[in-house]
């Protein structure tokens, strides 16, 4: 007989807990499986063993408004009074945007679209090793920290760079950059005044093995200069430092 108990469980001995997670499993042996294989990665667990409990830890810790004190409900599919997949339609309806990874027996494609569909982010198929269920946890609290932080830009007098966007705006207006072009330019943002050699800037964005003639640097500098600058003649962003190399700024 299975009960709506809920077990909380931290992390022991030098460990940070960094992320709270929910595990909802009825199985006992899986379950505590689940909760041993994360607490030893660091994190804090809170298994429960039904569907009608974790609703209403999720509903009491701000469902209703998008939050919640938990960072990833890890949730097993076949639960007694209420299904995973009702939870995770009732959840993504509730306007709760915490990530879901579905545990279940069934393995099938039409089983992982319809558990993706209702609005889990990750499918997982039982068997499977805590190595891997590890993994996927990490990655999706990863990615929802990813997601929901704010952009940030690099900015210098007209021109804004958004690195994670691969984007790049001169005077309001946006302009296409090379790989390389683009790589050197976060450089040169991300270090203002500093000047750079060639070996340097050859180091920082073509690598160490790189093998060629150091005046390819030149002439992505006089390209990058004719994406930046107003009169690339005369520049005002990538200056020549005589001697020494390039300084941005």
């Amino acid at each position: 007989m299975h009960t709506s108990e809920a077990f909380h469980y931290s992390a022991k001995g030098n460990i940070k807990v960094t992320n709270r997670i929910m595990v909802v499993e009825d199985e006992e042996l899986i379950k505590d499986m689940i909760v041993l294989a994360l607490e030893e990665e660091g994190y804090e667990a809170t298994a429960v063993t039904d569907g009608c409990t974790v609703l209403e830890y999720l509903t009491s810790s701000g469902s209703n408004s998008g939050e919640t004190t938990f960072d990833l409900l890890v949730l097993d599919l076949m639960l007694p009074q209420i299904n995973g997949l009702d939870i995770c339609r009732l959840l993504r309806y509730q306007g709760n945007s915490i990530p879901i990874l579905i545990l279940s027996a069934k393995g099938s494609e039409t089983d992982r679209v319809l558990g993706l569909e209702v609005g889990a982010d990750d499918y997982l198929t039982k068997p499977f090793s805590m190595r891997e269920l590890v993994a996927r946890c990490r990655a999706l609290i990863r990615r929802q920290r990813f997601a929901t932080s704010p952009e940030p830009a690099l900015e210098y007098k007209d021109i804004i760079m958004y690195p994670r966007e691969c984007r790049v705006l001169v005077r309001s207006k946006e302009v296409n950059l090379s790989p390389k072009e683009f790589r050197l330019l976060e450089l040169f943002m991300s270090y203002t005044r500093r000047v750079w050699s060639r070996e340097q800037l050859l180091d920082q964005v073509w690598g160490p093995d790189f093998v060629g003639d150091s005046k390819t640097v030149d002439v992505h500098i006089r390209w990058l200069r004719e994406k930046l600058e107003l009169d690339p003649s005369h520049p005002e962003y990538i200056v020549t430092i005589r001697g020494f190399g390039y300084r941005f700024g």
